[in-house]
């Protein structure tokens, strides 16, 4: 008689992230493969938004759901979305105990279910059969939020995995699997400091690579909940918020002037709070606000804004302002909608000012990781940064300042967390 032997699982790793998401597959040669998502319409990409889209159609008589992910997700949502709802930031809930289910489309569904739906998204359209694979997950060092609950965060992380169809789930800190990547490029012992920036979370750690022995010895983490997602903030609390209404003030029977309710613009500059907004009750708010309002034009933008759903559009002209600002000693914002036009020259010395308060924070949690390794800079061989917010120069010097700009390095920016993944999983 003779046996078959079960085929090796495929070892995946998977960068679940904030704003995007990664998915690299271990190659049999020791090497990496990253998968890339093609939607209609789009260019190919390695990189997913991590971006659901729920509605229901109508089927021989019967409401199913359907849902469309990544840039698919933002078509079907424009395409009717007085029908539709589009799920954003997932991760940055996933510590948050207050937050265990909604009701979307006429359906409970747990956060745990919608991670589910996206992930099992994700794995389609990177052609990964989840039955098939072993799945090594990022998670960061802190979760998002306020009072982050890590332990519970990374629990919902495991079963939302666990709904999308994976069975074999390993989790693994994002920056370690990061300097996993970066470690590829070492000849010797050395101890490394990894710069993760993500959407939500940003997260430092220190690690002795062994590259003979293939082996990583973790000294010490740190870590802050915030990351690219709140330099958008600062760019719209600065530039787009004011034109909203937001410094204005409104009137009750005549009284005295009251401000605008500023709950109204901590959600306009947290995207994933922004869709929670279109309710009958808080556009009756506004409206009723903006009738004795000292600018009630702004405040009717503000309720066009958030009625039409024009969140994405304005969020990418935030983030095509901030890229440039990497390059460039100063840009202008142009966002327009109907009667709405936003345009403001922006210097890289005033956003800087801006950001002053975070990079603060960075700092300071690259001196905890540090202490934590019980380590000064001089212990640091190699500086890696990694994520998008890398690129912003105030954060880059961050690095500079303290270790010099010949041990800081960059590379690999959006995908080498899921490339580290993969190769922890070898």
């Amino acid at each position: 008689m003779s046996s078959t032997a079960p085929s090796p699982r495929a070892r995946i790793g998977i960068d679940f992230g904030t704003t995007n998401s990664v998915v690299v597959v271990a190659t049999p040669d020791g090497g990496t493969r990253t998968a890339r998502f093609a939607f209609p319409g789009h260019a190919d990409s390695e990189t997913c938004r991590t971006l659901l889209c729920l509605w229901q159609e109508e089927e021989r008589g019967r409401l199913m759901l359907h849902e469309a992910i990544g840039a698919a997700a933002i078509d079907a949502y424009l395409d009717d979305p007085a029908e539709s709802r589009l799920i954003m930031s997932m991760k940055s809930y996933l510590a948050q105990t207050s937050f265990s289910e909604t009701r979307l489309v006429g359906r409970r569904l747990t956060l745990e279910m919608l991670v589910g739906q996206f992930v099992a998204g994700l794995a389609r359209a990177a052609g990964v059969d989840p039955a098939q694979a072993q799945a090594i997950v990022g998670r960061p060092v802190r979760f998002a939020g306020d009072a982050p609950d890590d332990a519970f965060g990374e629990q919902r992380l495991r079963d939302g995995f666990r709904a999308a169809g994976f069975g074999e789930i390993a989790v693994a800190l994002e920056p370690e699997a990061a300097g996993w990547r970066f470690a590829q490029r070492l000849q010797a012992p050395a101890t490394i400091l990894v710069g993760d920036f993500g959407g939500g979370t940003s997260d430092f750690s220190v690690l002795r690579f062994d590259p003979a022995a293939g082996r990583a010895v973790p000294l010490g983490h740190a870590g802050v909940g915030i990351a690219g997602d709140q330099f958008d903030y600062r760019i719209i609390d600065r530039v787009v918020s004011p034109e909203l209404g937001r410094d204005g003030t409104y009137r009750i029977m005549g009284g005295a002037p009251l401000p605008v309710p500023i709950e109204w613009y901590a959600s306009l500059a947290r995207w994933h709070r922004l869709s929670l907004m279109r309710t009958p009750q808080t556009l009756r708010a506004i409206a009723e606000v903006a009738r004795t309002a000292s600018d009630p034009a702004k405040l009717d933008a503000l309720a066009m804004l958030v009625a039409d759903q024009q969140g994405q559009a304005l969020y990418r002209a935030v983030g095509a302002a901030k890229s440039a600002l990497s390059a460039a000693d100063s840009t202008v914002l142009r966002f327009s909608y109907k009667d709405i036009r936003i345009e403001r020259a922006i210097a890289r010395a005033e956003f800087e000012s801006w950001i002053a308060p975070d990079l603060a924070q960075f700092d300071a949690a690259i001196g905890e990781a540090l202490a934590n390794a019980g380590l000064t800079e001089d212990g640091i061989d190699r500086v890696f940064l990694t994520g998008g917010t890398s690129f912003v120069p105030a954060v880059r010097a961050l690095f500079v300042d303290r270790f010099g700009a010949a041990r800081v390095d960059r590379g690999g920016e959006f995908v080498s967390v899921a490339e580290g993944l993969a190769l922890m999983g070898r």
